[in-house]
């Protein structure tokens, strides 16, 4: 043990130096025939094993990528509905929590009767309203009408009674041209 310690480093450089003189002596060998097939054969199996490893791992990765999914579109499936009933239910609850303060004194309630019977009058005004106009305006166009065929029918009158004067007027005339021809 002590021969170790002691060791210069010039040993240590004779040791390193010795060793790829030995790999190049070995490599200067030509392997036979046998032993190239043999360790083709190796390399071969080698190839193949890690590919068949490579190939399981892909797949289990795969499965476990899948799995995932899945995980994730059966957890949302779950969740969806559960988050949409309880948000439903908050808002209920809301509801009947305001419904509960906006009555929970009689006056109010007297307060909210008010207010639902001045909105009520405030409505009925309003259609009243346009009642009113929806009246005007039809009775205006029924006047216009009105005033136009009374107008036609005292045109047709005046030209009815001048045609009426016209007409001996113009039978005398034809009854002459007649006389005239013969």
């Amino acid at each position: 043990m002590a021969t170790a310690k002691t060791t210069s480093p010039r040993s240590t450089k004779s040791a390193k130096a010795e060793k790829p003189a030995r790999k190049a002596a070995s490599a200067g060998r030509t392997p036979s025939a046998t032993q190239a097939k043999a360790s083709h054969a190796k390399g071969a199996r080698t190839r193949t094993l890690h590919q068949t490893e490579s190939a399981v791992r892909q797949a289990e990765t795969a499965t476990r990528e899948t799995a995932g999914v899945f995980g994730n579109y059966a957890e949302r499936a779950v969740l969806i509905p559960v988050g949409a009933a309880l948000t439903a239910r908050d808002k209920v609850v809301s509801g009947v929590s305001d419904t509960i303060s906006t009555y929970s004194t009689s006056t109010k309630a007297q307060a909210q009767m008010r207010r639902f019977e001045r909105r009520g009058a405030t409505a009925r005004n309003r259609l009243e309203r346009e009642v009113r106009k929806a009246r005007v305006r039809v009775e205006r166009d029924l006047r216009q009408r009105r005033r136009e065929i009374e107008k036609t029918v005292s045109e047709l009158e005046e030209n009815g009674n001048d045609l009426a004067n016209k007409v001996p007027e113009l039978a005398n005339r034809v009854q002459e041209r007649v006389l005239s021809l013969v």
